[in-house]
This record gives structure tokens, sequence and C-alpha cells, in this order.
């Protein structure tokens, strides 16, 4: 990606990386914000395909299956990779596709991927098979010399997951269970919710400890007194507290960046002077 930039004048190169770095930074937690900062880097470099492939991600993160598979044929264009073409087939399973994606599976560029990507083209592929309602086949597509191995590499415990959600969805319950035991095994980042499923297979169910009964009712099941003067002393901690953080907030426009709302990309935009008027105003 640097070398990529570095195409471009200095200061262009600084003001696109800028907005690729939001994108980085948001596109798991904020997915429309790093798709606004997606479209800006667009708009500034659209002939750099690290641009492309970042605005292909963050659209495919917002569910816009068609803008991203769009964007990653570009991208796909111009480095000659085929690293995204297992994203690219799942857009068409987005778009409501999957045969289109089973037959990408099928294709050459399968072949010319590293092991992650043919892990994730046969992801995308059981998922495929799925849309069809065809579960057995999901789950023989699964089945592969990766899901056996003991190995625990970046993409097992997804995988396993995924073998583990496909034998539920056929009734095969206690291979299921097997599975995602299995899964939580190799899941060290926490990156699926296979110790949920395991909970819910088994019956168990969480209770909010920081709940307390006792604090509604009274063992012998009546409800506790209030005292009066109490609430109205609460209730005007409450007030003093809501003033302070009000006040915070006026206080912290005064050095924040102005957006304009109605834009979709969100670009800044200098305060206006009837802005600045009614600052002058409140001060």
């Amino acid at each position: 990606m640097r070398q990529e930039l570095l195409s471009l004048p200095k200061g262009l190169a600084e003001e696109v990386s800028k907005n690729l770095v939001m994108v980085a930074r948001l596109i798991d937690d904020e997915p429309e914000q790093a798709y606004a900062y997606s479209r800006i880097a667009l708009r500034l470099a659209s002939r750099v395909a690290a641009v492309r492939e970042a605005a292909g991600f963050a659209a495919y993160a917002t569910q816009k299956y068609s803008e991203a598979l769009a964007e990653f044929r570009a991208a796909k264009r111009m480095t000659g990779s085929v690293e995204l073409w297992p994203v690219m087939a799942d857009c068409e399973r987005g778009l409501g596709r999957p045969e289109r994606a089973l037959a990408m599976a099928g294709e050459p560029e399968v072949q010319k991927l590293d092991k992650a990507g043919q892990v994730e083209m046969r992801l995308v592929a059981a998922g495929a098979r799925r849309d069809q309602g065809q579960l057995e086949a999901a789950i023989v597509t699964l089945q592969s010399p990766e899901l056996a191995s003991n190995a625990v590499q970046p993409w097992t415990a997804r995988l396993r997951y995924a073998y583990a959600d496909a034998l539920l969805a056929a009734g095969r319950e206690d291979e299921a269970r097997e599975w995602f035991g299995k899964a939580l095994e190799a899941d060290k980042d926490g990156a699926t919710d296979a110790s949920d499923r395991l909970a819910e297979l088994d019956g168990v169910e969480f209770v909010d400890a920081a709940i307390d009964p006792a604090d509604d009712e009274d063992r012998d099941g009546t409800e506790d007194l209030v005292d009066e003067d109490d609430e109205d002393e609460d209730e005007d901690d409450d007030e003093d507290d809501d003033a302070a953080e009000i006040a915070a907030a006026e206080r912290a426009t005064d050095v924040t960046e102005y957006y304009d709302e109605d834009d979709e990309e969100y670009e800044p935009l200098e305060q206006s002077a009837a802005d600045a008027e009614v600052r002058g105003d409140k001060a």
C-alpha cells in the first residue's frame, strides 16, 4: 500500500493515507463511518488499488454488496492478484446469487490462492450450499484435511464453527456439540460465539449477577419502602449531573470539527460566522 501511495503527490498521499487509516480503525465497530472515509479516499485516488480494496471492504462491512463487488473487481484488475476471490464470491451470496458463488468456487483462480484463501473459499461455498437448502452438501464441502488437522491456524476456529453450525442445522446435535467444543479450543481471540452455542445446547441460562432480586422485594414478598426525601435528593443529584454533562458538551463543541450532516462523506467544514457569533454570545 505504501508503495502505491508514493505514486501520488506528497500532500495528496498524506490525505489519502489518513482516510485509509480511519477506515481500518472504524470498520469493525463503526462500519458506516469507515464507509464514509473510504468514499473520501476513493474520490481522491480512485486509481490506487489499495484505495479500491479498502472501499470494497468498507462497502462489504455495510452490506453494500453490489458496490463492494465492483470495487473488488477493480482492485483485482489493477493488481492481477486473486486474493480477493473468496470475498468476491461472498458478495455474490449477499446479492442472492449463491449459484454464482459456487461457480466461482470451481474456477482456476481458487488453485492460485494460499491455504488461508482456499479455506475461506470453502467456507463461502458451504454457505452458498446452505443458501440453496443443501445442508448435507454444505457439511461435505467443509470436510477437508484442514478441518481434520489438530494444528491451530488463524482460520481453524471459524472452519470448525461453520462445520458445527451446519451439523446442528441438519439435526446432528451430538456431533455439533463436539465441534463447537473444538472450535472453542481453537478460538483464542474470541472470533466466534462457540461458548454461547455450547451453553445453549447444554441448556445453560446466564443470569446477570448485578441484578439482585432482594433489591425489589423482601424475603416475605413485600416491596421495599423508599424514603420519599431520599428520592427527591436523588433527583436533585441527577439534575446537577445532567447540567454538568451539558456544560461539558458545550465546551467540547468549541474544539471539535464541524461536519455537514447532510453530506454522506462527512467532509470537515469550516466554522461558519453565524456559529462563531452564537458561541461568542454564549461566552
